[in-house]
């Protein structure tokens, strides 16, 4: 896929959006649990404003919006009722909420089909694609169980805790784990990440819109 100006205009706003949803999502069931820490900074609400980190932002522009983050969500968990069930589903439901999305795009281009679009629509019919591939994107990438990715939240939280410990060894070195990660697809032709993700994201893609990458 060729990323010029227009699918810059297309995508843009798409993954914003994503990104957005994914982080109101972990502070509503922040606030759900019990901690009103995301709410008291402003950040329970769907303005991408709230939610946007600078550099992540950066990131999106000089990559094409390949590649970005937004500030993360802030948790206190001593304000956390039912603790490890409550981070479970804190950290669950950022990915969750990106294939809620996904699906949702993808069934309007399922009952769309084969119907005549007018030329005028077409704009919104890409940036429906846009949303599946980006929001199955972050889903899965989300799910990667390497800190501070929310996966490794998960993983955490469904190990019995006397693996805590070890956890908090491997969780030391795995910002570092996951940088090299994500430089590999910026410095090799084929980046590892895709090699991991890349037959899931093809085939959630399909799933959702029955459409093949």
């Amino acid at each position: 896929m060729n990323y010029d100006w227009r699918t810059l205009v297309l995508a843009g706003p798409a993954i914003l959006f994503s990104l957005t949803v994914h982080e109101y999502f972990h502070a509503r069931i922040a606030f759900h649990f019990g901690d009103t820490t995301a709410r008291d900074a402003g950040r329970l609400t769907l303005n991408p404003l709230a939610h946007l980190d600078f550099m992540g932002t950066i990131m999106l522009v000089i990559s094409g919006f390949r590649f970005g983050w937004a500030k993360p969500v802030p948790v206190n968990p001593y304000f956390l009722r039912e603790h490890r069930k409550s981070e479970f589903w804190i950290a669950a439901a950022g990915p969750l909420s990106n294939l809620g999305l996904a699906l949702l795009a993808g069934t309007i281009i399922r009952f769309i089909g084969n119907t005549a679009i007018p030329q005028w629509l077409m704009p919104l019919i890409y940036m429906l694609w846009f949303m599946i591939i980006c929001n199955i994107s972050l889903a899965y990438f989300n799910l990667l169980p390497i800190f501070p990715l929310d996966g490794s939240h998960i993983f955490r939280n469904l190990l019995p805790e006397r693996y805590g410990p070890q956890m908090d060894q491997i969780e030391r070195y795995s910002p570092m784990i996951l940088m090299l990660l994500i430089a590999s697809g910026f410095l090799m032709k084929s980046s590892i990440l895709w090699l991991i993700m890349g037959p899931f994201i093809k085939a959630t893609v399909f799933l959702f819109s029955g459409i093949r990458m």
